[in-house]
């Protein structure tokens, strides 16, 4: 099922791209949170609400773009959790810095996460402890590992949060680098980084499928308590803060 995931993800990217590489000036509309939506977020969301339907229309779908009520998804233990474009602020800039995430839920957990990016075609996946990452017709095993001087990723559209500052303050010696959407997750699974700390708001789908493949890559995602990010079902779809290391 994952090779069908990861194919899945590839061609909402390329419906992504469509709208991204477009002449005219993107159309750019609010949701309900200020968050914005462009035709490539529903594009995305569409193919992938019907592919997942087709590989497993036994498992339910939360999706950014069509999040179920809490009635309906209260007793769910095992779902699909999506966010069809991840980085929409990213796109309208322009930037390429912007994903397809689609990860598997169990009692909680992500078991199994792809991250595609349209814009550089490179995609991500992981399932159990194997992560992977294809790029240049290539499939090559990726592993969280740490550095002498550590890597810190943050978001680059939330990197002036005070709470922020102050952590990094505290540090010891470390590189900074600012990156948008879930390829902060990636970074620390394939060892390009090794922290991602995050004291701003996210929602679940932001975070899933990234989280599954920094499991798989051998690194952890724990709030500022020490416990596992968890994916039960609750009537929030926010996260707490959190931070994604290989330490």
């Amino acid at each position: 099922m994952l090779r069908q995931i990861c194919q899945l993800a590839r061609e909402a990217g390329a419906a992504i791209m469509e709208v991204y590489q477009a002449e005219q000036p993107l159309q750019v509309e609010h949701k309900m949170d200020d968050s914005p939506v462009t035709a490539a977020d529903i594009a995305a969301h569409q193919i992938i609400k019907a592919g997942l339907l087709r590989i497993a229309p036994d498992i339910p779908l939360i999706s950014e773009e069509d999040p179920p009520a809490w009635e309906v998804r209260k007793h769910w233990q095992r779902y699909w959790l999506v966010d069809p474009l991840d980085g929409t602020k990213e796109f309208i800039r322009r930037n390429g810095e912007f994903t397809v995430n689609i990860a598997l839920i169990e009692n909680g957990v992500p078991v199994m996460g792809v991250v595609y990016v349209p814009a550089q075609n490179v995609l991500y996946s992981g399932q159990g402890r194997q992560a992977r990452k294809e790029i240049h017709g290539q499939t090559l095993p990726i592993k969280a590992h740490t550095a002498q001087a550590p890597v810190v990723v943050v978001s680059r559209s939330h990197k002036d949060d005070e709470e922020l500052k102050d952590y990094l303050s505290q540090l010891g010696v470390h590189h900074t680098l600012s990156v948008g959407s879930s390829l902060k997750f990636c970074m620390v699974a394939e060892g390009k980084a090794q922290l991602y700390p995050r004291f701003g708001p996210t929602n679940i789908w932001d975070t899933a499928a990234g989280h599954a493949i920094v499991i798989a890559a051998g690194a952890h995602v724990t709030d500022w308590e020490g416990k596992t990010l968890n994916y039960s079902p609750r009537e929030s779809f926010l996260n707490p803060g959190f931070r994604v290391s290989i330490f």
